[in-house]
């Protein structure tokens, strides 16, 4: 259906109602319709980047200054998911680009993954909480149809997810990180059932060295998947 056909839809409900009720129809109203996809036209990644961005659904949307989609390759064998922007990414409208980024990107060619070129890179909640605190259930569902959207669209291969808060959120559990990562876990979206898996965010291993031994076991194992998966001619 198209908008014009939805708008005028719309105003004959409003004034069959109107007339009903014993009163009369003001002034025609505006809508924001927009026009159906096509038949078979697929979501694409730029629809939904502007979707984030004209996102108004949670708090969030009042205290960031630019909404974070993501990006990556179209076509990625890993899709990795974090937690949220953090000031740098809230002030590019990127994903990942601070310290935590520079080293997540380090993690990444380490064993043959990029941005550029093989994967994606996206986070639970499309908005930075002020402060960098933990987002909460309300802002994590407001962004969960964005991400659900992505992975339909993306079909990655596995999922590699940074952190404590992303983990949970996609696994819907309150298991700490230590239990969930060092495994690869069907994760269920739906009808996909992809290989995920869960690892220490970047920004900890800043914070505590002693994390980077099992985040390079993490990064191995999914290394190791790929290649038994047949995918090691698409690694750098």
């Amino acid at each position: 259906m198209t908008a014009a056909e939805k708008t005028a839809l719309a105003r004959f409900v409003g004034l069959a109602a109107a007339r009903i009720n014993g009163g009369f129809a003001g002034e025609q109203q505006e809508y924001p319709f927009a026009d159906d996809a096509a038949p078979g036209e697929a979501d694409g990644l730029e629809q939904i980047a502007d979707d984030v961005r004209c996102c108004g659904h949670c708090r969030l949307c009042k205290t960031r200054k630019n909404a974070v989609p993501g990006e990556g390759a179209s076509s990625p064998l890993v899709m990795v998911i974090g937690e949220g922007p953090g000031a740098d990414e809230d002030a590019t409208g990127r994903p990942f680009v601070g310290r935590a980024g520079q080293l997540l990107d380090k993690m990444l060619a380490a064993i043959g993954l990029s941005r550029e070129t093989n994967c994606f890179i996206a986070n639970v909640i499309k908005c930075r909480p002020p402060g960098n605190r933990d987002p909460q259930p309300d802002e994590t569902a407001a962004c969960a149809s964005f991400l659900g959207r992505q992975i339909q669209l993306l079909q990655p291969r596995f999922i590699l997810c940074a952190g404590r808060i992303a983990a949970q959120t996609m696994l819907q559990t309150a298991e700490p990180i230590g239990r969930l990562r060092g495994k690869i876990i069907g994760f269920q979206s739906g009808g996909l059932t992809i290989p995920f898996i869960a690892t220490y965010h970047p920004s900890a291993l800043l914070r505590n060295e002693e994390l980077k031994r099992p985040a390079w076991e993490d990064l191995k194992l999914l290394r190791s998947a790929l290649e038994e998966a047949g995918f090691g001619d698409r690694l750098q």
